[in-house]
């Protein structure tokens, strides 16, 4: 990460390695040591709200724009927020088009698959759900 991204001062002690699967237990907030077989049991309920937006980027934002977004990811009124970029292009500009049906690849640089704020109290609702709103008008 801090060869790729040098200005976000990521050391690894900020991050956590772990399968895409695992990934899932951790983002819904189960312990690391939580058997995968829990995503089995049906019963199980999150008690956790979120709301999710996503977009699909066919221009490259502007610098200012980026750093909007991460003024706003500083909010500490906001408990969980969260940004994914799945990029396009790459291995899929190589897979002729009529091999597997794709209908976002034309034109698009990538995806920003979640803006997602997630909340555990329900007082906390408005304030996170206005929060994802103004966020998603930047960009």
């Amino acid at each position: 990460m801090h060869g790729s991204f040098p200005d976000l001062g990521i050391v690894r002690d900020d991050c956590i390695e772990m399968s895409w699967i695992e990934s899932i237990l951790y983002v819904y907030g189960f312990p690391r040591n939580k058997s995968l077989n829990m995503l089995l049991d049906r019963s199980s309920q999150s008690s956790i709200n979120f709301k999710v937006k996503s977009d699909f980027v066919e221009e490259p934002m502007a610098e200012i724009v980026l750093k909007e977004i991460w003024e706003r990811f500083s909010d500490e009124n906001i408990e969980v927020p969260a940004m994914t970029f799945i990029p396009y292009g790459g291995k899929m500009n190589k897979i002729s088009e009529s091999s597997i049906p794709f209908p976002h690849r034309a034109g698009n640089l990538y995806k920003i698959t979640h803006y997602t704020v997630a909340w555990s109290e329900e007082p906390a609702s408005e304030r996170h759900l206005a929060w994802i709103r103004r966020l998603y008008t930047v960009t």
